[in-house]
């Protein structure tokens, strides 16, 4: 009896981690195809519509190490709650944003929240699921979720703009969240785990510091207003505030992010693989929903249904496939046939142009299905990676080095990609070979080329380093009464 009991709250505290994913994963797109109609609202215009996008990433990104080591100090359970509450109230206020700058301040303080909700939720399904039959099916579920999160969202924001209004892409995370909140009360309660020595603030500044400086950094790129000297300022500093957190990081006796966490090979190979999976596919999802809408003159609703397939094929990917054989063969074996997958779903879109006809058959419907089977496969087999054999007390900082990585390449990707594509786009019109639906489609697709490079090469490191699998044995969760001492007390 008392089995069961275990059991069945582990497959609750599953069913609560992956409604609580959905929430972090759709908002990274929900409000995408949303934005042509909150641009006309609130007049965000061409240069800063992409903020509201850039700036939940941006916090979400910045601010996962800080939420990683919170979740672990207060328990993960804890910190699963107070994300999620957080993280309803800016959606309550985007919602009623009057202005550009309110919509894109609530934004950034939704990504503040979720960078404490998205390191408890995985941390709670690394600590459940150890044994790797039932850990191959969870974190195909949880896989699942994120990998098809991306495109439900551009669905239901479709819908949502549709029928009601692109607010409401904002007030649906408030009743979600809510319910989340109600039923983690029967999560096995895991105490905080007692930290030795200072809190490591000064890692954590430059952290959250050197990330925003790049993504700040790239988003200046808009081809036309360029200043060369900010851009590069911004760069160097950021690299700098990175380099420098590295080192903060083995000096400190209690660091933000044990950096035996990144020097396991495996691991850093699942880091890598899914910040540049990440980083491809946002601006994919930019740009498609874009243009379905302004150049086929789909609805967004219809745009949505087309992303659909997408997701559909991410269920597919990760569940069917990735869920099933995790655990029996090398991950290294399906992210590398992920990446690939997707890179050939992104090259089929490089050929599109003004002129192009059957689009739905010949380029979308094939690009949907390899990119989301794609995400499917490299999502689940990283997330188990990036958390197996992690000591307890270092488990949140490990699932939050993980989402950070996410964060960070889809915060970049937008903003890089946005801008080779706006910069292609005006060269191009420049020359008088195209019309204006023409250059537009020519600075996608050129911005798509350098999205499948990417997805190429991140196969090709990924293949080097996911030989090994992660050692040790040690993310067993530990009885309710022990707690374990960091790194280096």
């Amino acid at each position: 009896m008392e089995k069961h009991k275990e059991s069945s709250a582990r497959w609750w505290t599953l069913a609560l981690v992956a409604m609580a994913q959905l929430l972090v994963v759709l908002d990274g797109t929900i409000v995408n195809i949303a934005l042509p109609s909150a641009d006309v609202e609130l007049g965000l215009g061409e240069a800063n519509r992409h903020w509201v996008i850039t700036a939940y990433l941006l916090t979400f990104g910045g601010l996962l190490l800080i939420g990683g080591r919170i979740s672990s100090a207060i328990g993960h359970r804890r910190a699963f709650v107070i994300g999620l509450i957080g993280f309803a109230v800016p959606s309550l206020i985007g919602g009623l944003a009057w202005s550009a700058e309110i919509l894109i301040a609530a934004r950034a303080l939704q990504g503040a929240f979720a960078a404490l909700l998205a390191p408890a939720a995985l941390s709670l399904l690394a600590t459940s699921f150890t044994e790797a039959r039932e850990r191959g099916r969870a974190f195909g579920v949880f896989a699942a979720v994120g990998a098809a999160g991306s495109a439900i969202g551009l669905l239901l924001g479709g819908a949502l703009t549709d029928f009601a209004s692109w607010r409401w892409c904002l007030y649906i995370n408030v009743p979600i969240a809510v319910l989340v909140a109600l039923g983690a009360a029967v999560i096995p309660r895991m105490p905080g785990v007692k930290q030795a020595g200072r809190i490591d603030v000064f890692g954590a500044l430059l952290s959250a510091g050197g990330i925003a400086a790049i993504v700040i950094g790239i988003s200046q790129l808009d081809g036309q207003k360029t200043s060369v000297p900010v851009v590069a300022a911004l760069l160097g500093g950021g690299l700098v505030l990175l380099v420098a957190f590295v080192f903060v990081e083995r000096a400190v006796d209690n660091p933000i992010l044990p950096l035996t966490i990144l020097t396991n090979r495996a691991r850093a190979g699942s880091f890598i693989a899914i910040a540049l999976m990440f980083l491809a596919m946002f601006g994919f999802y930019l740009f498609m929903s874009y243009y379905m809408q302004a150049q086929l003159g789909y609805s967004p609703l219809n745009a949505g249904l087309v992303l659909l397939i997408h997701a559909l094929a991410a269920l597919i990917g990760s569940m069917v496939i990735a869920g099933r054989l995790l655990g029996r063969v090398s991950p290294a074996a399906l992210v590398v046939s992920g990446l690939l997958a997707a890179a050939a779903g992104l090259a089929v879109l490089t050929f599109l142009d003004a002129e192009s006809t059957n689009i739905l058959a010949i380029y979308l419907l094939p690009a949907m299905v390899l990119t989301g089977l794609g995400m499917g496969l490299v999502i689940a087999a990283t997330a188990s990676t990036a958390t197996e054999g992690v000591a307890v007390h270092e488990i949140g900082a490990a699932s939050a080095a993980y989402n950070a990585s996410q964060q960070l390449g889809a915060a970049i990707g937008v903003a890089l990609l946005n801008t080779v594509a706006v910069t292609s786009s005006t060269a191009y019109q420049a020359t008088g070979a195209a019309s204006d639906d023409g250059a537009i489609i020519h600075g996608y697709t050129t911005a798509l080329t350098v999205s499948t490079g990417i997805l190429v090469a991140a196969a090709i490191l990924a293949g080097l380093l996911l030989r090994r699998r992660p050692s040790g044995s040690e993310h067993l969760p530990l009885p309710e009464h022990q707690t374990e001492p960091t790194h280096g007390s």
